[in-house]
């Protein structure tokens, strides 16, 4: 029996593709329009696992998502960093100069602000997915609209490329969380962990958790202040750690359960980076 695989967005689209790398081309693709559905179908079963974008490497965290994690209780499993190559694509025949709006996923039409201001003729205009506006314009044979999405999505809905790698920066990567709704028992590998940390509101209680941190030898690879809804100006912090010695690092969990708050951890994996 195949894997189901929840993602946000149709084939053609990045996560598509980060879960057929992932995953194989045998899994089953369960498409969504919202990361909250991912989430949803991942915790209730519905999907074995689930592929979620974290963040970019020009545009930063997507913030909800860490939101999704916590709130339905969600483990990471691994973790996978895609380049991000955008094109911009309309019907074969169309003209750059001839489009009048280009549509995509904010965050990609963000990564592609410098391209997009050379060219003030095309109205830019937020969409819910990459591909799903190149499965658009096909279907509907939409003249004068450009959608910026991947390669593959021109090849699978049958656009004409009309500029390649239109994004701002050339090295840039997403970075894409592999979900469960079980913790993945840690194996030896594991050098990687990813945890929320609500802390005491005391005075230097971030500096000296962050200190404590790198006396156990762990590299915070990523820190993110969520705040707390139900406690107005008091924040969590969620936490990429990587470790050399699991040990150290499972020493470090339980002096921040015993001195500095709370810790919730999300998954203990291998850095991919």
């Amino acid at each position: 029996m195949s894997l189901k695989i929840a993602i946000q967005g149709i084939p053609g689209s990045f996560h598509h593709q980060v879960a057929l790398k992932a995953y194989g081309d045998e899994a089953e693709i369960l498409p969504f329009n919202t990361f909250e559905a991912v989430a949803k179908s991942i915790s209730q079963g519905e999907a074995d696992f689930g592929v979620m974008a974290i963040e970019n490497s020009i545009a930063g965290a997507i913030l909800p998502n860490y939101d999704l994690l916590d709130r339905y209780e969600l483990f990471i499993t691994d973790e996978f960093y895609l380049p991000i190559s955008h094109q911009l694509m309309a019907l074969p025949g169309q003209q750059i100069e001839k489009i009048k709006e280009v549509r995509s996923h904010p965050m990609a039409l963000l990564q592609c602000k410098t391209f997009l201001a050379q060219h003030p003729n095309m109205k830019q205009v937020d969409d819910i997915d990459t591909a799903t506006v190149a499965k658009r314009i096909s279907q509907e044979q939409s003249e004068g609209l450009a959608a910026i999405a991947s390669e593959i999505a021109a090849e699978i809905y049958g656009l004409e490329i009309l500029a390649r790698d239109i994004q701002t920066v050339k090295s840039n990567f997403t970075r894409f969380i592999l979900l469960a709704n079980k913790i993945n028992p840690s194996d030896e590998g594991s050098n990687k962990a990813s945890f929320k940390v609500t802390i005491k509101n005391e005075q230097g209680g971030l500096a000296q958790l962050l200190s404590m941190l790198a006396y156990k030898g762990l590299d915070l690879s990523k820190i993110q202040s969520i705040p707390v809804i139900e406690k107005p100006w008091e924040y969590s912090f969620f936490i990429d750690a990587v470790f050399t010695n699991y040990e150290n690092y499972r020493d470090a969990m339980n002096l921040i359960q015993r001195d500095f708050g709370d810790v919730k951890i999300f998954g203990e994996y291998r850095s991919r980076k």
